[in-house]
């Protein structure tokens, strides 16, 4: 088994003791990802649209920094702090997995970091 952190200045640096993403042969496990500007370390200022697309983004950095791209996930969690967003979220998911979406998990929680309104983390395989 060969197992490699990955650490890029494209998605927001960690902000505990965790890392972007780690590789395992040929799978990437990312980290969860909020709505923060890479560049300034904010949250992004909206909604739950805005919100979804910054993570998404930063979601997208990493599997790039990775070699790897939306078609290749596999498998996504995603935590919105209140559900009633719902579709407002998928219709911003939707626009990043447009053919065979990844398997994926759902689900409200009481809160998340910075007091964002939705974080995602992903399983994607590595070409």
């Amino acid at each position: 088994m060969n197992k490699t952190t990955l650490s890029t200045p494209t998605a927001p640096a960690a902000i505990g003791p965790y890392s972007q993403a780690v590789q395992v042969d040929k799978i990437l496990y990312t980290s969860g990802q909020i709505a923060l500007d890479p560049a300034t370390m904010e949250v992004v200022a909206g909604g739950i649209a805005e919100q979804s697309r910054q993570v998404l983004d930063n979601l997208m950095a990493l599997l790039a920094a990775a070699g790897s791209d939306a078609g290749q996930v596999i498998k996504t969690t995603c935590f919105l702090s209140d559900m009633d967003d719902f579709t407002a979220f998928n219709e911003v998911y939707s626009h990043y997995f447009p053919q065979e979406p990844p398997a994926r998990s759902c689900v409200e929680v009481a809160r998340l970091p910075k007091d964002v309104l939705v974080e995602i983390e992903a399983m994607a395989l590595v070409p």
